[in-house]
């Protein structure tokens, strides 16, 4: 008999499933019952588990007709054996319908001290403030699994309901918040306090790449703004990567933000656009541009180009003001740093094409127009062509941006050609 019980509490505590046998009896399907609310689904579910499965063990296989007479014994075993391993319930009442599809079905009485609600407290380790508060939103509602497996229960049967308190966490998770783990602590009372860790999964973020950039403000002038956003970026250090992945909107909103509301952003209309390549070495790449300004600083170099001209070598300022989304108004200075010179040009320039624009300047020193067209057929290609009234010179230029700070130039005038290398600030 010893030997019987032991078989049935380890099949009873580890949910062991029955191996079904051919006979009269095919199949048992059971039913727990006990007083209203005094036992929680999944305990429920795991104790109607056990109950088939040592049941099975009895009567599948055994012929109808002669069951009648081993009714009363397998139903005072089963008595027994959940009376000695159930902690927290006693059985009242235990009864076999038979049949091909046999029932089960067990009364059980809960013990006098129950839990009448259950308090979740969530812990966060090795994470930043904003990602503990992703991995709340994550949680939400977490504190059901801990109601469905505990209200009502009596608190002496809560040690044992561990597995099934394991077993429903585990499924949140996964669904939830799969890129952590957790662990809980029950403190047993009539209010049952429970303390729920979560900590993140291997392989996190380790290091963070980030790049700034700008294709309507000088990028040297985004350098001042590199550590509010650059604290932000760091927030993401620790975090699981699938994470930082699944959240690649959130981080990206709040490095935007963090940006646009500045002072100086939102007197340009600066909008951020943030990119993130989450991985143990995650990359971001910010660009921030503005719909009502053109402000850019570039310098140049020619090669193989005649020593005699003064523009070899040249630095150039922009400042232009959007009229409309296709139309620009702009100011242009040039400083010619070989005969410490310099020129400046008022201009127009307006989109005729999606990718093509022309363009007129005057220089107020040689009180000369130039008009011009300009092209860009690829994104990382340019073409350009301008006339020069003052100096009656033609010229072309066939350009190739290899990063965001540098581009190569093929020019070519009435007279000769060369290479120009343009840097852009």
């Amino acid at each position: 008999m010893r030997k019987f019980l032991a078989l049935f509490a380890l099949i009873f505590f580890w949910g062991g499933s029955a191996a079904f046998a051919s006979g009269t009896i095919r199949a048992v399907q059971s039913e727990v019952t006990a007083d209203a609310g005094s036992l929680p689904p999944a305990v429920k579910m795991r104790m109607e588990k056990s109950v088939s499965a040592i049941a099975s063990q009895l009567i599948e296989g055994k012929p109808l007709a002669s069951y009648e007479r081993r009714r009363a014994a397998d139903e005072t075993t089963i008595r027994e054996v959940f009376d000695k391993v159930l902690v927290g319930y006693s059985v009242t009442a235990v009864s076999i319908e038979a049949g091909e599809e046999a029932r089960v079905k067990i009364a059980l009485m809960p013990w006098a001290d129950r839990v009448t609600d259950v308090e979740v407290e969530i812990v966060v380790e090795g994470v930043s403030p904003a990602v503990e508060a992703m991995a709340r939103a994550d949680l939400a509602g977490v504190d059901v699994v801990f109601r469905r497996s505990l209200e009502g229960l009596p608190s002496a049967a809560v040690d044992w309901t561990n597995g099934v308190l394991k077993e429903s966490l585990n499924a949140y998770m996964t669904e939830h918040l799969p890129e952590f783990r957790a662990d809980f602590d029950v403190e047993t009372a009539e209010k049952s306090h429970v303390v729920l860790t979560v900590y993140p999964k291997m392989p996190v973020v380790r290091t963070v790449d980030l790049a700034m950039r700008s294709d309507t403000i000088p990028n040297f002038t985004l350098l001042e703004k590199r550590s509010i956003l650059q604290a932000k970026a760091n927030e993401m250090l620790g975090v699981p990567v699938a994470f930082a992945a699944r959240h690649e909107k959130q981080f990206a909103h709040a490095m935007e933000t963090a940006l646009d509301t500045s002072r100086e952003f939102r007197a340009l209309g600066l909008k951020t656009h943030t990119t993130i390549a989450a991985g143990e070495q995650t990359s971001i790449m910010s660009r921030s541009d503005t719909t009502r300004y053109r402000l850019r600083l570039e310098g140049w170099g020619d090669v193989g180009r005649g020593s005699a001209d003064s523009s070899a070598v040249c630095f150039r300022g922009h400042a232009g003001a959007m009229l409309s989304r296709d139309d620009e108004v702009f100011l242009q200075a040039d400083v010619l740093p070989q005969d410490f010179a310099w020129s400046w040009e008022f201009g127009y320039e307006r989109r005729i094409a999606r990718r093509f624009f022309v363009r007129l300047r005057y220089d107020m020193r040689r009180h000369a127009w130039t008009t011009g067209l300009r092209a860009e057929p690829l994104p990382r290609v340019a073409l350009r062509y301008e006339y020069r009234r003052g100096d009656s010179m033609g010229e072309a230029g066939l350009s190739y941006r290899l990063h965001d700070f540098l581009r190569v130039e093929l020019v070519k005038d009435s007279s000769q050609q060369w290479l120009r290398l343009i840097g852009d600030f």
